[in-house]
């Protein structure tokens, strides 16, 4: 390590170690951070290796230059498969993008109204969801219902339900946590419910219309609605810090390869995605890039405008006490520093 480099570090945690007084930083994030920085995105990748991830994939989507992929550590642990960038990897809430921009064209062509209710589309809930009648679908995109998050039932991810009805019947009948349009807060429950809803509205399931207005329009072949709709060896293993098992097999929605979401974020944010008037419903009502975690799996999808690259990255180790969260989050800004110095090789 160079002179320069050594006195930074050292001026570094004397800072960080006066901050320590005050609430307590775990080391292994300070560490992930203080690190010099490495010359190339895949020294990164191998780098986060080093803070416990059994696995990484990072697409890195530079304008004017062809996509770049990488990837470090194991696809599977088990049969000592290396990671390769092409794997499919459960989104998670990355999804949640998906449904805001179906919810959008739905809106847009009339067959869906932001202000109708959650009573008018699902009576069945008026009386089993507390405000069912004054909670509207812009609401629900935005997270502002007050709906209980079902994955915030006690032990939840101890044994994870796989069906829409398994996952609303743990909140039916439990208080709102406020009244809707009051606050904000996080919710499955949500989007649990734009899907129902667009399944009845659509008369098919809404992974088609996802199909047919999405992945279709951007060409995208390696996006599927569940892990029942691929071949399991091409899914990237996904490990939980403490569990003994691979989570491969856990059926949690949406699954793709870091291309097609690559594809997707890019199509977002330049509006290539949207028809005359779309981008603009869409702009009031929810987010252009978004972060995921399952059991396994944790994934950051975003467009970094200042540099005009998107940045995806796939992690597939997580732990109970959310240090990898973090770290996922130190590792993809030291990329984009990387990338934005233009030191990548």
């Amino acid at each position: 390590m160079k002179k320069k480099e050594t006195k930074r570090l050292f001026k570094i945690i004397l800072i960080l170690a006066s901050i320590g007084s005050l609430f307590f930083v775990p080391w292994i994030l300070v560490w992930a951070w203080i690190l010099p920085l490495p010359n190339s995105v895949q020294d990164q990748a191998n780098e986060a290796l080093d803070h416990g991830f059994e696995g990484i994939i990072v697409y890195v989507d530079e304008a004017g230059k062809a996509p770049a992929f990488y990837a470090a550590g194991w696809h599977d642990r088990e049969k000592k498969i290396p990671a390769y960038p092409q794997a499919l990897f459960k989104l998670a809430s990355i999804n949640k993008l998906y449904t805001a921009v179906s919810v959008t064209k739905l809106t847009a062509d009339g067959r869906l109204s932001l202000d109708k209710t959650l009573a008018d589309y699902l009576p069945e809930l008026n009386g089993r969801i507390e405000n069912a009648d004054a909670i509207t679908l812009r609401m629900m995109v935005q997270h502002r219902s007050g709906i209980p998050n079902y994955t915030d039932t006690p032990d939840y991810w101890a044994a994870p339900k796989e069906s829409n009805k398994e996952n609303l019947d743990l909140v039916l009948d439990k208080p709102a946590n406020f009244k809707p349009d009051t606050d904000y807060e996080y919710s499955n429950t949500n989007y649990l419910l734009l899907t129902e809803i667009m399944d009845k509205v659509l008369g098919y399931p809404h992974f088609q219309f996802i199909q047919e207005e999405i992945l279709n329009r951007l060409q995208l072949k390696n996006t599927f609605a569940s892990i029942n709709d691929v071949n399991i060896e091409n899914v990237m293993s996904g490990y939980h810090v403490g569990h003994p098992y691979d989570l491969k097999t856990d059926n949690q929605g949406m699954l793709a390869s870091a291309e097609d979401v690559g594809i997707f974020i890019r199509a977002l944010n330049d509006g290539s995605l949207f028809d005359e008037g779309e981008q603009e419903i869409y702009s009031s009502i929810y987010e252009y890039e978004h972060k995921g975690w399952v059991p396994g799996y944790q994934s950051i999808a975003k467009y970094n405008k200042d540099i005009d690259t998107v940045i995806i990255q796939f992690t597939n180790t997580t732990d109970p006490k959310l240090y990898n969260w973090n770290l996922a989050d130190i590792i993809y800004n030291r990329i984009v520093k990387i990338v934005k110095r233009g030191t990548n090789q």
